[in-house]
């Protein structure tokens, strides 16, 4: 199975997900790729990740357009700007979900309220993708 997961800048949530997906599934294809590519993966993600037991220091940005001649079983868009920006796939595409999460980017206070947001995200990022593989299993 081919996944793609979507969000703008691909510096947090989809990274995320991405990890998450290929830490359930060793057999899944799974990619991520922003609308608006940052120009790299949040330190805050890649710190939230590693105390989830994922490392994920090593990932790069990437964008959607190198994506739209594939095929996908699923495209997942993580934030609702992905969701309203997606482009348009050449190649097919059988499923489009929408899982919004909030952006943990844009969090504001201390450094230890800027994690928590992180880490609320990252929680939330797990149950829902965990879901949505027992659904696509049965």
């Amino acid at each position: 199975m081919k996944i793609l997961v979507l969000c703008t800048g691909n510096s947090c949530r989809s990274q995320m997900a991405e990890a998450f997906l290929k830490s359930f599934d060793g057999n899944l294809e799974v990619y991520s790729a922003g609308t608006a590519r940052a120009s790299k993966v949040h330190p805050k993600a890649v710190q939230v990740m590693k105390e989830a037991g994922i490392d994920i220091s090593a990932n790069k940005t990437k964008t959607v357009q190198q994506f739209l001649s594939q095929s996908f079983d699923y495209v997942i868009t993580v934030c609702d700007n992905a969701k309203e920006t997606c482009p348009f796939f050449t190649g097919k595409v059988g499923h489009r979900l929408h899982m919004g999460f909030e952006d943990p980017a844009e969090a504001t206070g201390s450094d230890e309220q800027i994690l928590g947001v992180f880490r609320k995200v990252r929680d939330q990022i797990e149950k829902e993708f965990k879901q949505f593989m027992l659904k696509i299993e049965h």
